[in-house]
């Protein structure tokens, strides 16, 4: 197993983070792991993406030219990343941040409306682990409970009262992810 992904879109949407938790996730599950973001001066309100790589072998190189899956959070990012996903792949895109969406026919699209559900949970911080929720559910690469440690890992101690809601971000997700 090998998974090459991109999560892409504005500084601040939880990109970089989202990618984190996937990479310690792999890592709990004693898989190869890498984690490559990218982001520019603009970090905040800017695109910024990263590159996460999950496989049973050794990784040869972080960079890649294609995707095996695509999280797409916005439409600048839907522009650059459409066309790298491998026929046969995945691209899972957030209703709000795409004005025109995808149109390719040789991979699965999914939509997840993942800024409404954090909108209804009355909290704006769960849209990633909603996403990450999404992708689980569409392409099993790590199991929720590896999630769960690498988000314990990741989080400072100082909010680790907020896992259980992030554990309800991950199933809302996996709950409203729709193919299109």
């Amino acid at each position: 197993m090998k998974e090459e992904i991109i999560i892409s879109g504005f500084g601040g949407q939880g990109v970089l983070s989202m990618g984190k938790i996937l990479a310690y996730s792999g890592l709990m599950e004693n898989k190869e792991v890498t984690w490559m973001p990218a982001y520019g001066p603009e970090q905040r309100g800017g695109t910024a993406n990263v590159t996460v790589i999950i496989s049973d072998e050794k990784i040869s190189s972080p960079i890649l030219s294609s995707y095996d899956a695509a999280i797409i959070l916005n439409q600048p990012s839907l522009e650059k990343f459409e066309s790298k996903v491998k026929p046969g792949g995945i691209l899972i895109y957030d209703g709000y941040g795409i004005i025109h969406p995808p149109t390719r026919k040789d991979i699965q699209i999914y939509r997840i409306d993942a800024m409404d559900a954090a909108n209804e949970m009355n909290n704006s911080k769960a849209f990633n682990m909603i996403v990450l929720g999404g992708l689980l559910k569409v392409q099993p690469i790590v199991n929720i409970d590896s999630v769960m440690k690498g988000l314990k890992k990741t989080l400072p101690e100082r909010h680790h009262h907020l896992l259980p809601m992030n554990e309800a971000a991950i199933l809302k997700g996996m709950e409203i992810i729709h193919l299109q």
